[in-house]
């Protein structure tokens, strides 16, 4: 492993988050070709160090613990497996229990032990900070947010910390309730949020029905899921139809975030897609704006994110 590459990267990294908002302690540190190792993504979470390959496991571990100065523990996970396994322990101390990391200041619960997901994406970054500035700008308590595929509520804090409410909507009660350990870590009351437990889909077609309606709505889906109503959620084919739904709940003069974590599909296809979901919903867009992803993530742009004004 080039020892020269690993420091460059650590490097680069430093500069980047010196220049964050607030304090973060949590980054991609390594991005696979982008960084000059194939194969080979990883993860920073304040000294505990997540490896991801698609293949084989490393088991050289020493030019990593030469390169990046604090590490405390080093795991590694297999990509895309279909068992979900939490990570495996390589080096160092073993993470077994949660624990907090800062992005932009915010507090955010990680586990290594809960499974495939570690509890926050961090090539959301960016949409987090700029919805927490977005909402910081209005009265507090004034601005009230869907977010759908809430997962651990992530969003969901990031405008709670701009002074909004959020309704956060997951099919897991138990992520959900993940999601109220990360608002209280800050300081904020799960009482004053709104927690949905079940289909995206189902909920959305419910909502309108009862002319419920929110300033923000934000759509972040898993590339393919299974779902009540919707059967079979695939991005590539559905996200239109999931654009509609949500434009149907959104306030006149409010806002979205649209998001897709896919390779399969380009920036150019999921632009025509959120703009047919705004269009079959009888709807006007007054702004469009497609947005890159953190500074960090120097490989494959596979996160594509739009930001819309609805009129």
């Amino acid at each position: 492993m080039d020892e020269g590459k690993l420091q460059n990267a650590w490097n680069t990294r430093q500069r980047l988050m010196a220049q964050a908002a607030a304090a973060t302690t949590c980054y991609r540190l390594l991005d696979a070709e982008g960084d000059g190792f194939p194969d080979l993504w990883a993860e920073w979470f304040d000294g505990r160090l997540l490896l991801q390959t698609q293949r084989h496991q490393p088991t050289d571990m020493r030019p990593m613990v030469k390169a990046f100065p604090g590490m405390r523990s080093i795991y590694w996970k297999r990509l895309d497996q279909r068992d979900k396994e939490s990570p495996t322990w390589l080096w160092g101390e073993k993470v077994e229990e949660p624990f907090t990391v800062l992005e932009n200041g915010v507090k955010y619960e990680i586990s290594f032990t809960s499974g495939y997901s570690q509890g926050i994406f961090l090539d959301q970054r960016d949409n987090r900070l700029a919805i927490r500035e977005r909402i910081s700008q209005s009265e507090p308590g004034s601005q009230r947010v869907l977010n759908l595929f809430a997962y651990t509520c992530a969003f969901s804090v990031a405008a709670g910390a701009g002074g909004g409410i959020a309704t956060s909507v997951d099919l897991s009660p138990t992520y959900l309730d993940w999601g109220k350990r990360n608002l209280q870590l800050n300081g904020m009351d799960p009482a004053s949020h709104y927690f949905v437990k079940g289909d995206a889909f189902d909920w959305l077609q419910a909502f309108a029905k009862k002319g419920r309606k929110w300033q923000g709505v934000i759509l972040d889906p898993p590339t393919f899921s299974r779902g009540q109503v919707k059967k079979v959620f695939r991005v590539e084919e559905d996200y239109a139809e999931l654009v509609k739904l949500a434009t149907q709940v959104l306030e006149p003069g409010g806002w979205m975030l649209c998001c897709a974590n896919t390779r399969k599909v380009s920036s150019f296809e999921m632009e025509e897609q959120v703009r047919s979901g705004v269009a079959q919903a009888r709807r006007r867009l007054s702004e469009f704006q497609s947005v890159p992803m953190p500074a960090d993530f120097t490989g494959d742009a596979y996160l594509k994110s739009f930001w819309l004004d609805v009129a």
